[in-house]
């Protein structure tokens, strides 16, 4: 059971390096040409949801990190 990249972050368990190691695996099946089309095409779908996620962890955490040097810049402006 999957989550969407706007909701990776209610599910618990979810980690960054899992997600990309999964990606990594199933780019690895595509690769291997064992996969029947209709596989290829489910397991494609699932690798660009999955790096959705990746870019939407990503996207919040620079907010984060940009948000935080701001307030730092500001104190040392003080």
């Amino acid at each position: 059971m999957g989550f969407t990249s706007a909701s990776y972050r209610s599910s618990l368990d979810w980690n960054y390096e899992a997600t990309v190691a999964e990606i990594e695996a199933i780019i690895t099946r595509i690769e291997s040409g064992e996969l029947e089309l209709a596989e290829v095409f489910d397991q494609f779908s699932r690798a660009v949801d999955r790096l959705q996620q990746c870019e939407t962890f990503l996207a919040d955490r620079q907010k984060r990190m940009d948000l935080l040097i701001e307030t730092l810049t500001d104190e040392i402006d003080l």
